[in-house]
């Protein structure tokens, strides 16, 4: 039996030729539209899966929490941190995220809040503390706290800054002194920087400036449309001609780090095994039994 049974072998090529063009035809025709809807959908997709960071603190507070991993497989630590972000979510988080650095070993879980009380906050602070105490074993929490923003700019004009999975951001955080905190000289200086820097940094999508009255930290947050972009800027930045100057007659501890979001609110975690699954101690038990129920119950009412 053969497949193409023709006789004349030069026809027969020839009616191969045209059923292959006509296949190849139909083919694009069928499966471009196929590709198009893929995309269309993945668009969709990473709309839903962004996370924001405000550029005032009229209605959200920002939350930081800095962690150096003391396992070699840091992805558990990850791990965990996006089941602490899943439960965080029925306590007011509205947006929060996960940050690894990229040619360190730290890790820093981001979350934004509804705007609560000193008192409520410090409730809700102790308690998220004492439920990170269950990866002590697998991270160490070099810093923490509740931060406001009070200044930010976008390229688009957007009130926020917006980021998704995979996107690089850089923390630029610096430490000062009690006198220089408490006069808000510091913050005022940490501004004027970034004013400065924001325009003239190419790559930069949206950069914010977070600040920290106990813990006398200011932060800067800044998502680049790529890591190119960010190390352009690294190594066309003269510190010493451009920062320090606003930094004259300061106490001051800068740090910098690069780091490549690994997760975003909304997306899925596999919460039947790990450090927050339903065979332990869940964050809500963890609130109530440190005394900041009150907050989740007024919270889940409105």
């Amino acid at each position: 039996m053969t497949i193409f049974p023709f006789s004349n072998f030069k026809h027969g090529k020839i009616l191969v030729l045209v059923f292959l063009s006509i296949h190849l035809l139909f083919s694009c025709i069928i499966k471009t539209p196929s590709k198009q809807k893929k995309r269309y959908v993945q668009e969709d997709l990473e709309k839903e899966m962004a996370c924001y960071a405000p550029f005032n603190n009229r209605n959200m507070d920002i939350n930081f929490y800095v962690f150096r991993p003391t396992v070699v497989y840091a992805d558990d630590l990850v791990d965990a941190l996006k089941q602490f972000s899943m439960y965080t979510g029925n306590l007011g988080c509205v947006h929060s995220s996960i940050f690894r650095s990229i040619h360190g070993n730290m890790i820093v879980w981001y979350g934004a809040w509804m705007k609560r009380s000193d008192e409520n906050k410090q409730q809700l602070g102790a308690a998220l503390l004492s439920v990170l105490s269950n990866v002590a074993r697998m991270a160490v929490l070099m810093d923490h706290g509740f931060f406001e923003a009070y200044a930010g700019e976008s390229r688009d004009g957007s009130p926020a800054a917006k980021f998704f999975t995979g996107d690089i951001v850089s923390l630029n955080s610096a430490t000062l002194s009690t006198k220089d905190s408490e006069d808000n000289s510091g913050s005022y200086a940490w501004l004027a920087i970034f004013k400065d820097r924001f325009c003239k940094t190419e790559g930069a999508r949206a950069g914010i400036c977070f600040r920290s009255h106990s813990t006398r930290s200011i932060v800067a947050f800044f998502v680049w449309e790529s890591l190119q972009f960010c190390y352009s800027f690294i190594l066309a930045s003269d510190c010493r001609r451009t920062i320090l100057p606003y930094l004259d007659g300061f106490a001051v501890n800068v740090k910098y780090d690069v780091f490549r979001v690994v997760y975003v609110s909304g997306e899925n975690v596999d919460v039947t095994v790990g450090l927050y699954s339903k065979n332990n101690r869940t964050m809500e038990n963890e609130v109530e039994r440190n005394g900041a129920y009150s907050f989740v119950q007024d919270f889940r009412g409105r």
